[in-house]
């Protein structure tokens, strides 16, 4: 408790308080701009800090970190362009909220649900850093596998019109991972002699085309329609009512997150597809989904922020990055003189406590940003599109060069454009064949380093019986669309 006490204490300085607010607001425009991203904003900062005291530096990052992960949902609610991935899901309810003339409605969802699912996070893990470390710590290769596979077939549920085209999307998003150099054998796989893709093909870039651009594809053929306008004058924040609605919603997917953030190489926008998937499979009237359902954006926003928060555990207890974000939060801790792992917390209780604190205060500040700029950013929408989609597109641009300096990602990003466009049309969601990406280097890697620990033998997989839990789950998982329909075919009958 002294710890705690000291860390909290160390952050009320003008300074640091003020390093802070500034890290939100930053967060806040940075998430809310598709194409740009909080990695990319922190990378900037890294220099600036060296003359900085190491509480304030870190603080403001992990500040930055948490009001990014909120600050995706404005343009993935107000426009349909995600600005940051964990608003991927977000965007499939809160956009269609927006076109129905609620936006503030929408907006005002979002920041009560990312407050609520990120506070939830952080005083779990105020509490109990080292014993959830440990659980953690427990987790190899084979549970990591088992892990991914489950997280893979909830495609099978996911937003789209048939399950069928959810897992297509999905295996093609994983065959895609495969591109580039295998990392156990050395082996160049799928890269046609083109050198840059060698590397594989960037997560970022896809996203981008797959959801800015292919809705800039898709607006196009309406822009001289006469449209109606998202009025500000319709922002309404949810009331205690509708929260208490909401409240095992939010309550089960900041759950949710919490475990999904605390797995290294996890990360807020699984924790968001899951979360969202997980509200879908609980409903009581799931045919709403992807229609402006309230449940929708509560799920998303509360699990990813929950995960924001609990992918600093293993980036402070064990050393290893819980997302990309952390991991450059990572390399600041190390250029301070720091060492992350288990002797942080033993050595310098003080300091883990103090960024959990600046998290803390980072979500009381987006939730005052969010309630009173909702109406601010209500206006986004009555920008004409022959500005609003170019600038989209310029930021794409911008966004998709800047991740790694190469013209070959613009390349990308406008291929997966064009190849979104073609998919919404076709009745294929973009969201499967995005998640399969993300997991695809994970079921690939923990499979090979399983296989290479059990000799070869898959069967010693099931020897794990978190595995077995992980398998269960995905056979009922895979199942459920099948069970779905059979309930809805007897309900029919009577």
């Amino acid at each position: 408790m002294d710890a705690i006490i000291q860390g909290f204490t160390m952050l009320f300085h003008v300074q640091n308080i003020f390093l802070i607010i500034g890290g939100v607001v930053i967060g806040v425009i940075v998430g809310a701009l598709p194409g740009l991203s909080s990695p990319m904003a922190i990378a900037l900062l890294l220099p600036f800090t060296i003359g900085l005291d190491p509480v304030a530096a870190i603080s403001m990052m992990a500040a930055l970190y948490c009001a990014g992960t909120f600050g995706g949902s404005i343009t993935a609610i107000l426009i349909n362009a995600p600005g940051a991935p964990p608003a991927v899901a977000t965007a499939f309810d809160g956009y269609p909220m927006a076109k129905k003339g609620q936006p503030g409605k929408a907006l005002g969802l979002a920041t009560i649900a990312s407050v609520i699912g990120g506070i939830f996070s952080l005083i779990i893990f105020i509490f109990a850093t080292p014993l959830l470390a440990s659980i953690a710590l427990k987790f190899g290769p084979v549970e990591y596998f088992g892990l991914a596979v489950f997280a893979l077939s909830m495609l099978a549920s996911m937003s789209g019109k048939s399950s069928i085209r959810n897992l297509i999307a999905g295996t093609i998003g994983v065959l895609l991972a495969t591109i580039g150099v295998h990392l156990a054998t050395g082996v160049e796989r799928f890269d046609f002699g083109i050198e840059e893709l060698s590397e594989g093909i960037h997560f970022v870039p896809v996203l981008i085309g797959l959801f800015a651009m292919s809705e800039l594809l898709t607006q196009s053929q309406t822009l001289n329609a006469a449209v109606e306008r998202m009025s500000a004058k319709t922002l309404k924040l949810p009331t205690w009512k509708e929260l208490k609605v909401l409240k095992w919603n939010i309550f089960r997917s900041s759950s949710l997150g919490t475990f999904i953030g605390i797995l290294p190489a996890e990360g807020s926008t699984v924790a968001a597809m899951m979360g969202y998937n997980e509200a879908k499979r609980w409903s009581k009237t799931p045919e709403k989904f992807g229609t402006g359902c309230a449940e929708g954006i509560v799920a998303p926003e509360s699990a990813n922020n929950a995960a924001a928060g609990g992918a600093m555990v293993p980036t402070l207890a064990l050393g290893i990055p819980g997302s990309g974000t952390t991991a450059l939060i990572l390399a600041a801790l190390v250029m301070h003189g720091f060492k992350p792992g288990p002797y942080l917390i033993t050595e310098t209780p003080h300091l883990v406590y103090a960024i959990f604190g600046a998290m803390l205060i980072a979500n009381f500040g987006f939730l005052g940003i969010g309630l009173v700029g909702a109406k601010v950013f209500s206006y986004v929408t009555f920008i004409p599109k022959r500005f609003l989609w170019p600038s989209v597109f310029v930021f794409s641009l911008i966004g998709s060069y800047s991740f790694s300096s190469s013209f070959f990602d613009v390349w990308v990003m406008l291929l997966s454009g064009i190849i979104g466009f073609f998919m919404m049309r076709n009745g294929f969601s973009p969201a499967p064949l995005v998640m399969g990406l993300i997991l695809g280097p994970m079921v690939e890697e923990t499979f090979t380093q399983a296989m290479v620990i059990h000799d070869s033998s898959f069967f010693q997989f099931f020897d794990s019986g978190v595995f077995i839990i992980f398998m269960v789950l995905t056979l009922i998982s895979l199942s459920s669309p099948f069970w779905s329909d059979i309930a809805k075919l007897f309900k029919t009958k009577k």
